[in-house]
């Protein structure tokens, strides 16, 4: 065959169909690309302030409450904020992968939304084993249980659509 050579990747056909620019353009999309590293820097810089301040709430927590083992609800508050501080790695992740790449990976939300998850079903899970009591057991807690029943399912379901997306992501390589 004579001509071009077959195109590769997304971004040999952007350069292939990028009409010649102007000095204008040219300016502003340096302009544009540097304002876009700054914002990415400081939303960096906020999260990982956010991280240090949350995991050090976590390990202050933890000492706090080391007096009180037999207590669910410390070991409750202290799953709830180390999830938390994992899915803003999770986020800071995404933040510094998008800054090198220049491109939005959807794999890295994914993950954050499959942490959200398990972090719920843990919360939901703790909070209403106390309900399944028999002397605690009332039409409320019943109604209280129901409810707590159906948002486990909800949440199961939402588990099975994030991980087949994350799989389908990394089976066929395409974000």
């Amino acid at each position: 065959m004579h001509g071009k050579p077959p195109i590769d990747s997304h971004a040999d056909l952007v350069r292939d169909a990028k009409p010649k620019s102007t000095r204008l353009v040219d300016v502003a999309s340096d302009l544009f690309h540097g304002t876009e590293h700054f914002i990415y820097i400081a939303l960096g810089v906020l999260l990982s302030a956010t991280v240090l301040i949350a995991l050090a709430g976590s390990g202050r927590l933890l000492w706090d409450e080391m007096q009180d083992w037999a207590s669910t609800d410390a070991i409750l508050e202290l799953i709830d904020r180390l999830l938390i501080v994992l899915m803003l790695i999770e986020i800071l992740y995404t933040v510094r992968v998008s800054m090198q790449t220049g491109t939005l990976r959807s794999e890295p939300f994914l993950v954050v939304g499959l942490i959200a998850c398990i972090r719920r079903i843990l919360v939901v899970s703790l909070k209403t084993s106390d309900v399944t009591q028999s002397a605690k057991w009332t039409p409320q807690s019943a109604d209280l249980f129901h409810a707590a029943m159906t948002e486990l399912g909800v949440i199961a379901g939402l588990i099975v659509v994030l991980v087949g997306a994350i799989l389908c992501i990394r089976k066929f390589g395409r974000d």
